[in-house]
């Protein structure tokens, strides 16, 4: 997964380095270039906000857990247990 994350993006941004650098910095080049970043930040963009939408996804178990948790006992976990004389 961290080929997809990372490198992937690193990997776009520098071949947009290595453009300039074989093509010796001409308007081509410099435009491929930007053309490169782009693209890479765009897939490091879509990699960050894929990640904050799976990290939703825990939060929702947690709820279905306390839920669960709830039906059984009768009470959310957090709460203090009743104390019985």
């Amino acid at each position: 997964m961290n080929v997809v994350r990372i490198w992937l993006p690193v990997t776009i941004l520098a071949a947009g380095v290595l453009l300039i650098i074989v093509r010796g910095g001409d308007e081509t080049s410099i435009e491929g270039a930007a053309a490169l970043w782009g693209a890479g930040l765009s897939v490091a963009l879509l990699n960050w906000l894929h990640r904050i939408g799976v990290s939703g996804d825990s939060a929702r178990d947690d709820e279905d857990e306390a839920r669960a948790y709830f039906d059984r006992h009768g009470r959310w976990p957090d709460d203090v247990p009743p104390r019985h004389p």
